[in-house]
């Protein structure tokens, strides 16, 4: 839990720090308050009880997202309604959005979860940036962005996350300040369920989620990537995708993909393996290991069995603070971020609780390393040094290095057990921005990555979409790369433009970029510093299994359509939208089948691949009704951004009546290809 600081916006001087009344809810679950929760029990997990006011309303003119209109707390009379105030860089905000899901699930007719995101950083307070979020959160919620942070100071808000609990009558129950488990919110509002079962309204309401305006991408949100010189390859945590990508470093095809897509926590082969969320890699020539995040766990891949297994976590997450290690398989972890190797010891950004920790793969035992747990940046001795939410880490064989994100740091830590931990550029958790220079006076804005190369550090500066060079002999960090606008453009590495990068690698004088908000890796060459995107080869194999998702298309049903009996030709035709153009890289592909085939029949091939449109495809029919169902595969790319490409599936079904003086022979059967522009 964060606890926000006046330092950040003088809008706070505006907020009462002060709790509002903490009553106690026997009427509706007895015993439920066993004691009241305060700021420093970021574990609490039951609501502090507030006077029974009015809940405020949502001041006019705020952007809305995952929903098609403004939201206000009137129209919501009828349901319970839970205020999730957060920010997208939080990872005890990442922690509770599962915990929200399931209630939302369970109770989808009486609770509705609105987000209101409410910022940290500058970069956060920025709708696209938000809605990028909600993708990559996969969160079905409308959220409201609070950019000036009108609705935490009307609630008095001091932390992330904080939940507000309102009644269907508008009044506000209580909070919850920190993490939760929701089996405990749940047995609450259970109670609430019949304490107002009469007043509730069940009528579901109607959103339209973010995720479908977009496009699906070929990788989507990759979030760290690593190449390796020796094995020549390219490995890509495809992180909502929930799979991992290799690549040839030679010719940038695609070798393998592991994992089927689905989130979950199974072992198995490539095929049948899950993840969630994968992050942060580390390779031996043999075993890939995988910062698993999601599932808080650590992953190991066998490239000569062939299968993945768990090495360390239980696949729950933990919830306390410890500096007792235990076997990997025994023990719970925290989002587990990322993993780097060093003298046979795999070492471990722990997001969750703030700290570093140490494994030996060869025993299983693994132990906190770093960091005593509280979210600060203190340097000193590892085990009483304070860290935020490391999520990048890298080594020189004689210290870590490591991406401390919430105090937009760079930091070290010697591999000398008896060692400590320094600041190199950076200075604390409200202290952040976009600033060259030396040590306290460099200003970064929450760094996911960092990689070493010959005596410098990488650095992705990822919320000023920015990579930086940062010398831990100087203690110093310049712009090496990136406009510092959020974007897209290849180009001189200066004036290139990255959305968010996440993680960095470097291998035959290249440094690879996992550009997560636009789904792309992207290679910088370090001597003539111009930057491309990578084009993938065997492109196909990276289209998610249909076991692994729901269909992707659109479904559209044609008119009947009347010819005549015999021989005929069923025209298709593919529209795309301005703008965009068929992926010459990638098969795009059209099958055509039909159900009586008693009455039609496809002559010759029913598949292509790389079809040339329009199309035409020969068939028998007789006397009698059918349908004609046509499956599109339509890889495609921006124009202007050739390497910003996605696809898309459609199934178009097309009824026909075939009958004596109908006097046509020709079918038509056309897919026009939508994108819904974005508000």
């Amino acid at each position: 839990m964060k606890i926000y600081s006046e330092t950040i916006d003088s809008v706070m001087k505006k907020t009462s720090l002060l709790m509002l009344f903490i009553l106690l809810a026997g009427s509706i679950w007895p015993g439920f308050l066993s004691s009241a929760a305060t700021v420093k029990e970021a574990q609490s997990e039951m609501p502090e009880q507030e006077a029974k006011v009015n809940a405020p309303d949502f001041p006019e003119g705020l952007q809305w997202l995952n929903t098609d209109r403004p939201l206000s707390l009137r129209q919501l009379r009828g349901k319970i309604v839970l205020l999730d105030f957060w920010t997208y860089c939080c990872i005890n905000c990442m922690h509770i959005l599962p915990e929200l899901k399931k209630i939302e699930h369970k109770y989808k007719n009486e609770v509705v979860v609105i987000g209101v995101h409410s910022a940290k950083f500058q970069t956060e307070r920025d709708t696209d940036n938000i809605r990028q979020a909600i993708l990559r959160y996969e969160i079905e919620h409308p959220v409201v962005n609070d950019y000036a942070m009108d609705v935490w100071q009307e609630y008095t808000v001091r932390a992330w996350p904080t939940l507000m609990v309102i009644d269907p009558a508008g009044k506000l129950l209580g909070r919850i300040e920190g993490e939760f488990r929701s089996e405990s919110l749940d047995e609450f509002i259970s109670g609430l369920i019949k304490k107002y079962d009469a007043q509730l309204d069940r009528r579901p309401l109607d959103l339209k989620l973010e995720r479908q305006r977009m496009p699906a991408s070929v990788l989507a949100f990759p979030g760290k990537v690593l190449a390796d010189e020796r094995s020549k390859q390219l490995f890509i945590a495809d992180s909502n995708h929930n799979r991992i990508v290799v690549t040839s470093l030679e010719d940038n095809s695609v070798k393998e993909v592991i994992g089927s897509g689905e989130i979950g926590l199974k072992d198995g082969d490539f095929e049948t393996a899950q993840f969630n969320h994968p992050q942060g890699m580390a390779f031996d020539g043999h075993l890939l290991y995988v910062a698993d995040t999601e599932n808080h766990a650590l992953r190991a891949i066998d490239f000569d069995k062939r299968t993945v297994t768990t090495v360390a976590g239980t696949g729950k997450q933990s919830r306390e603070y410890t500096t007792i290690g235990g076997q990997g398989r025994e023990i719970a972890l925290n989002s587990p971020w990322d993993v780097v190797l060093d003298g046979g010891m795999l070492y471990i950004a722990m997001a969750g609780p703030h700290q570093l920790w140490k494994m030996n793969p060869r025993t299983g035992g693994i132990v906190p390393y770093a960091g005593t747990g509280m979210e600060r940046r203190i340097d000193g001795p590892l085990n009483q040094a304070a860290l935020a939410q490391p999520s990048g880490i890298t080594t020189d064989g004689k210290k870590l290095y490591f991406a401390d994100s919430e105090v937009s740091s760079i930091r070290s830590a010697d591999l000398d057990p008896q060692g400590k931990v320094e600041t190199i550029v950076g200075e604390g958790l409200f202290e952040f921005g976009d600033r060259d220079g030396r040590g306290s006076q460099v200003r970064l804005q929450h760094p996911l990555g960092v990689v070493y190369h010959e005596g410098s550090l990488y650095v992705a500066d990822t919320y000023n979409n920015k990579i930086k060079r940062v010398s831990p002999a100087e203690k110093t960090s310049e712009t090496f790369a990136g406009a510092g606008k959020g974007g897209f453009a290849d180009g001189d590495a200066r004036q290139a433009m990255f959305d968010e990068p996440g993680g960095v690698s470097i291998a035959f004088g290249k440094l690879y970029v996992a550009d997560t908000n636009n789904h792309a890796i992207r290679v910088v060459d370090l001597k003539s510093k111009r930057v491309e995107t990578l084009q993938f080869k065997n492109m196909e194999k990276l289209r998610p299994p249909m076991r692994a998702r729901q269909f992707a298309g659109e479904v559209i049903e044609l008119p009947a359509q009347t010819i005549e009996p015999g021989d005929a030709t069923i025209t298709l035709q593919l529209e795309l939208p301005a703008g965009y153009k068929l992926n010459a890289q990638a098969p795009s592909a059209v099958a055509v089948t039909t159900t009586q085939k008693e009455v039609a029949a496809i002559n010759g091939q029913p598949s292509f691949r790389n079809p040339q449109f329009p199309l035409s495809v020969p068939v028998k029919v007789a006397e009698g009704q059918t349908t004609v169902n046509v499956e599109f595969t339509v890889y495609y790319c921006e124009s202007a951004k050739e390497s910003l490409c996605y696809f898309k599936e459609a199934r178009v079904i097309a009824p026909i009546v075939v009958k004596r003086g109908a006097g046509a022979h020709k079918i038509a059967a056309t897919y026009k290809l939508t994108l819904e522009a974005k508000r």
